[in-house]
């Protein structure tokens, strides 16, 4: 199966991190030397997804900024072959990857932010990453690309959250494939977003990977139409699969790794103590090999 885009939907205002987001975007926010948005990057390329398109709104230029030459910086650098090597690792993204933006003009939901890039997303099947979930390499983005050109279908990455925080996730409940090599995959039933407690369906959450069909838009154009009777109202990318799943497309991708949610400020202090440790630990490894 055919994938187009890898949509990064970066609009959102980081409320949970003001004032600083007030002037950087949260996807720019560093882990170690590196924004959010790069790790996901990072992903995506490792997946073979190279058509990168960061949904963006007022005020994000830093976004488009990072991903691009900056040649007086690196005349200054040029001899400093240590710092130069840092910038070229954004250089290596930018040889690899072709990079889009578009506008959100008005924060309404992730599937208003998918619906502001359908003309983007071309006619084929594609994939979205959102950055604050950081995954520790290798991410699941791999393993969903697989599925999905297996399978055809929906795929979302799940993994286990405890009961007191289902609430904050979309929920899903599904069982398992019969097909071998399937065991770490489920057939999807029902999906439920955020839900009450004690309605959860099952105790697997959605983390920010989706490969997602053309089918999506649809049923959020759907969505779009009933907004003008309940104004205010998100577009809910969880409640249009909840009908593909009712339809047997989607399949959700149980994921091994380590994942930080930095969209919280104890997920991104975790993530930063996790890749600080790891850069030490390389560098040692670096200096006893010169040594």
């Amino acid at each position: 199966m055919k994938l187009g885009k890898c949509i990064f939907p970066a609009a959102g205002y980081g409320t949970r991190f003001l004032p600083i987001t007030k002037a950087i975007p949260k996807e720019m926010l560093p882990i170690v030397d590196k924004p959010l948005i790069h790790y996901g990057v990072d992903e995506a390329i490792a997946a073979g997804l190279t058509d990168i398109s960061i949904i963006v709104s007022r005020g994000k230029f830093a976004i488009s900024n990072y991903f691009d030459f900056h040649p007086d910086l690196e005349k200054v650098l040029s001899h400093r072959p240590r710092e130069l090597q840092r910038l070229r690792e954004v250089h290596q993204l930018l040889d690899q990857a072709r990079f889009s933006y578009t506008r959100q003009n008005h924060i309404a939901g992730l599937g208003d932010a998918l619906l502001s890039a359908e003309h983007l997303a071309g006619e084929s099947s594609f994939t979205v990453i959102l950055a604050d979930d950081l995954c520790v390499p290798p991410g699941p983005m791999t393993r969903m690309v697989e599925v999905h050109r297996r399978f055809g279908c929906n795929v979302v990455a799940v993994e286990p959250v405890a009961e007191e925080r289902l609430g904050q996730y979309g929920v899903i409940a599904g069982e398992p494939l019969p097909e071998a090599g399937c065991e770490d995959l489920l057939k999807v039933q029902a999906m439920v977003e955020k839900p009450p407690p004690g309605q959860a369906p099952g105790r697997l959450g959605i983390i920010g990977r989706y490969v997602l069909t053309q089918e999506i838009f649809p049923l959020l154009h759907e969505q779009q139409d009933r907004q003008d009777e309940q104004p205010g109202r998100e577009l809910q990318l969880t409640e249009a699969l909840a009908v593909l799943a009712q339809q047997g497309q989607v399949i959700a991708c149980r994921y091994p790794g380590k994942r930080f949610d930095c969209g919280s400020v104890d997920g991104f202090v975790a993530a930063t103590r996790h890749f600080h440790e790891l850069r030490r630990e390389q560098q040692a490894e670096a200096d006893e090999e010169s040594g």
